[in-house]
């Protein structure tokens, strides 16, 4: 182990102890923790396999019966306690993403300010799990629609937003009604560890039932058991397209539902009428911030044919004084990829561009940070002469590309030309243009963005995609409708047995 890999070691250490994590136990192969900042090994964290997970799923059921029973305000209390403790511990939480993920600071600091957002957010829903009632058509009649919890929830995570995602999820699930079983991305088993190390402190505090929420650390192979069991009523599962399309038929051949929040192949359309310092200023972010490892990062510009030069010439220089490095250091704005695996797909992707007519205009080449075993890539800029097959398949890395168009329709049937519909952004200061983009006729997106990129999303609005990125919502408006089953009640209340439809049974 280097110096630098027994600082990272310490430092975690530190933090984990902060939030009163502790070693879970487990009969599977240890999961090592690593951290992408040096490449190099943390240390072992013990892992459950297959067995254990089928028995925490009947403890969580066990669990279930008598949480749905508990008012909803009462559930929102512990929500709000742990937002708390969240807030209590923000630094340290941050500190395990940067060290686990690679995201600079102000980044990780972000992740741990949503998921504070997300509880209160939560903490005000439980207060409005609101049905409706409608107008009966038979006299002396009241007909209603009433949301009751579904059951145990299996939150599968990915390494990107190794916190946030889950606490998007769980605080929902939880004021819902449901148990929550977590297993979280085996590339950030850490992070996992102090995020339901607060919340096991917070269900003390609260005296909630401990197995009311649960964090199995495992593998794919043991995860699946979550996938696959009936006691399981949703699953919501956030990764990669391949995944998604494992997880959704398998979900769905046991009746369970489904939340897939998948692969995104962003696109921004840069108008004419652009306010260039501001177009520039969006899109460098959505398509380096995190090392372009969002699934909401910008993937492809489709600029209008008369501005596309000066944009790509601005967005190059850009690209060329971008800090990357060490994501400790306050002065790095990128920090490393995830992984040597991430590296070659983004250099494949790169080549196969190239090889279709593109041009690469800066950037894609490995950095010397100092560790070998890392891998930093300064963020790369393709102009393409089309939408060739590797513009269409998201790759999970810094790499955009450049295509152009001549009129709107060109651009947004561009737009529209990919498997994925996670998020979409336009730059014009045509309202015209703005209106048609957000239409049915426009992006066919979940996320629709104007005059900003397509990364960062607000807590308040339903998060997710259409199309392979899986359909699914998560988090605000009433993305809680997910996490809960609907009954449709009618209630008589008169001395008469009028039927449905003028039905006369004699």
């Amino acid at each position: 182990m280097t110096f630098e890999d027994l600082a990272l070691n310490t430092a975690a250490l530190r933090s984990l102890a902060a939030c009163g994590a502790t070693m879970p136990s487990g009969t599977a192969t240890p999961i090592p923790s690593r951290s992408p900042i040096t490449g190099g090994d943390l240390f072992p964290v013990p892992a459950v396999d297959a067995a254990e997970i089928d028995e925490a799923i009947a403890h969580a059921h066990a669990a279930f019966l008598d949480w749905r029973t508990v008012p909803a305000p009462r559930r929102g209390a512990l929500v709000k306690h742990y937002g708390r403790l969240l807030e209590e511990h923000k630094a340290d939480l941050a500190r395990l993403v940067t060290i686990e993920v690679g995201k600079i600071h102000a980044e990780a600091v972000g992740e741990i300010q949503e998921m504070i957002d997300v509880c209160d957010f939560a903490v005000g829903l439980s207060r409005q799990l609101e049905g409706r009632t409608m107008p009966s058509e038979r006299p002396g009649h009241r007909l209603m629609e009433t949301w009751h919890p579904r059951g145990v929830v299996a939150v599968i995570s990915a390494f990107n937003f190794p916190a946030a995602v889950w606490a998007w999820n769980t605080a929902i699930a939880l004021v819902c009604g449901n148990t929550v079983i977590w297993k979280p991305s085996e590339l950030t088993p850490l992070t996992s560890l102090a995020c339901s190390a607060l919340l096991d402190r917070a269900m003390e505090e609260c005296d909630v039932p401990a197995d009311v929420h649960q964090l199995v650390i495992a593998d794919r192979e043991a995860g699946a058991a979550l996938v696959d069991s009936p006691n399981v009523a949703v699953v919501s599962a956030t990764g990669s397209e391949r995944m998604g399309a494992e997880v959704g038929p398998r979900v769905a051949a046991r009746f369970g539902h489904a939340i897939l929040e998948l692969g995104g192949n962003n696109a921004a359309v840069v108008a004419p009428s652009a306010d260039m310092d501001l177009a520039v200023r969006g899109i460098v972010f959505a398509a380096a911030g995190t090392a372009g490892q969002r699934c909401t990062s910008l993937r492809r510009v489709i600029a209008h044919e008369s501005i596309a030069d000066e944009l790509v010439r601005r967005i190059s220089a850009v690209y060329a004084g971008l800090t990357v490095g060490d994501p400790v250091d306050a002065a790095t704005l990128v920090g490393p990829l995830i992984n040597a695996r991430a590296f070659e797909s983004m250099q494949a992707s790169i080549a196969q561009a190239v090889a279709d007519g593109g041009t690469l205009v800066v950037g894609g080449d490995r950095q010397d940070v100092g560790d070998p075993a890392a891998y930093y890539v300064r963020p790369a800029l393709v102009r393409m002469p089309s939408q060739t097959d590797v513009v269409r398949r998201e790759t999970f890395a810094p790499l955009l590309y450049v295509l152009t168009y001549n009129d709107l329709d060109e651009a947004i049937a561009l737009h529209n030309d990919v498997p994925q519909g996670l998020s979409s952004s336009i730059f014009t200061l045509d309202q015209r243009e703005a209106e048609l983009f957000m239409s049915s006729a426009g992006s066919d997106c979940g996320i629709v963005n104007v005059n900003i990129g397509t990364s960062g999303a607000e807590i308040g609005g339903a998060f997710g995609g259409e199309k392979s990125t899986g359909g699914g919502r998560e988090s605000g408006s009433d993305a809680w409708r997910g996490y809960m089953r609907r009954a449709t009640n009618t209630i008589n209340y008169s001395s008469e047995l009028p039927l449905a439809q003028g039905v006369n049974f004699g």
